[in-house]
């Protein structure tokens, strides 16, 4: 069974390989990807070379950390295979971050900072991540290192961990996001709906930058997110005294989200079959305009965010009692299920997240460098869509042999009737 899925994994890396040229680099990369599949705790370079007779220490470190080669073909390739897979007007592509925890400083990108994963500050590396998917199925296109400010305003330190020029700038986690999706969208991968949580949704410039590009998207936000009532007016106020005002102003007043919901009727919400039976929870949901605009003084109110761009305001009370709100520019005639189904499938990236860590060690790597590491995180995410490739493929046969094993009893015995 082993041998099995080596041989199945040379055959499916064929792509990749062609992109690398070398003949040692071809043989590296099959030998790293299968030490990060195989069976081993530990998943960084040392331990892999010890379990492989064939594999140098030297050798793979080099081709990680060192070797003259361009990642981006390999990217592109598995970018192409992703969309094969996963990709389309139904497929979500999810925003995320993941933290790696590390001990000292000198790892490239390495800060005490907030690691979601922990749930509190770390010393940690963070993972911009975007992750296409389709229903259950994840494949993991980006993990793209966030620069702390620590980093970014330390030139020496950036040039001994061999960050490139183009990334040596300070970038918001969000703006990350906005050039990974722009790399994406211009390779041609096909999806329908971006998805992120409050992290990014947050976020004004992210929102806007999705809506300037056309793009669908939910996104969390923190429940004092400012919004106006879908049908705000804009005004001229009457001055009491002084010069009349020049500019418009909202006839309403913005108002938190969780206070705008409230009025809402909330109502149970189906929106899939899990393992145990129907997913549901309770959802309340309004058409409202973001309060995104320009900031403008409002009379005794001070500066005031002028009404945005319409979309939903969705809130989900889950059975545990917590609350969570989120924003949509799905279209107004939406079903609420389909709101619903938007917002919950996120929940896939940080299954595959996980997974990444547990079974491929993502978070096993030791070197130090920009390009090591990118490489190393490059390599897992082959890897998990190669497993990926193999489960749907074993799924399509199993489904292929129930339908066949189906018209074979109806072949025996046609005239039963149920």
């Amino acid at each position: 069974m082993e041998e099995d899925w080596q041989r199945d994994l040379e055959h499916w890396l064929e792509p990749y390989l062609q992109k690398l040229g070398n003949k040692t680099r071809r043989r590296m990369c099959p030998a790293y990807i299968a030490g990060l599949i195989g069976p081993g705790d530990r998943k960084s370079i040392q331990p892999m070379a010890a379990r492989a007779d064939a594999l140098s220490y030297d050798r793979l470190h080099h081709f990680i950390g060192a070797g003259i080669w361009d990642s981006a073909p390999l990217e592109a390739t598995l970018w192409r295979q992703a969309d094969e897979l996963v990709g389309g007007d139904k497929a979500w592509l999810i925003i995320d971050d993941t933290a790696l925890p590390k001990k000292g400083k000198a790892s490239v990108g390495v800060a005490p900072q907030y690691a979601t994963v922990l749930g509190k500050n770390a010393n940690c590396q963070t993972l911009v991540s975007v992750t296409l998917a389709s229903g259950e199925v994840p494949v993991m296109l980006g993990l793209r290192l966030y620069l702390p400010e620590s980093w970014t305003s330390d030139t020496a330190r950036m040039e001994r961990a061999g960050v490139p020029e183009d990334f040596r700038a300070y970038r918001t986690k969000p703006d990350i996001a906005v050039e990974e999706i722009d790399r994406v969208i211009a390779a041609g991968v096909r999806f329908g709906c971006i998805l992120a949580d409050a992290g990014y949704g947050l976020s004004a410039p992210f929102r806007q930058a999705l809506s300037a590009r056309g793009l669908r998207w939910a996104v969390g936000i923190p429940r004092h997110q400012k919004v106006y009532p879908a049908d705000v007016q804009l005004i001229f106020p009457v001055a009491g005294r002084g010069r009349p005002r020049v500019r418009h102003v909202p006839d309403v007043k913005s108002r938190a989200a969780h206070a705008m919901l409230e009025e809402v009727k909330w109502r149970k919400v189906s929106w899939r079959r899990g393992t145990k039976g129907r997913l549901t929870a309770r959802f309340a949901a309004m058409r409202v305009r973001i309060a995104d605009g320009a900031p403008q003084r409002i009379g005794a109110a001070g500066a005031q965010h002028m009404p945005g761009e319409e979309a939903w305001l969705v809130g989900e009370h889950r059975s545990n009692g917590e609350r969570k709100y989120y924003l949509s520019n799905l279209p107004a005639d939406t079903a609420i299920k389909d709101v619903a189904g938007a917002i919950k499938a996120r929940w896939i990236c940080e299954q595959a997240h996980q997974q990444l860590k547990e079974e491929l060690g993502l978070d096993h790597f030791e070197g130090r460098s920009w390009t090591g590491l990118h490489r190393h995180l490059l390599m897992t995410m082959m890897a998990y869509a190669f497993l990926q490739t193999r489960r749907l493929a074993q799924a399509g046969r199993k489904k292929k042999s129930l339908r066949t094993s189906a018209s074979t009893e109806h072949a025996r015995h046609p005239t039963s009737h149920h």
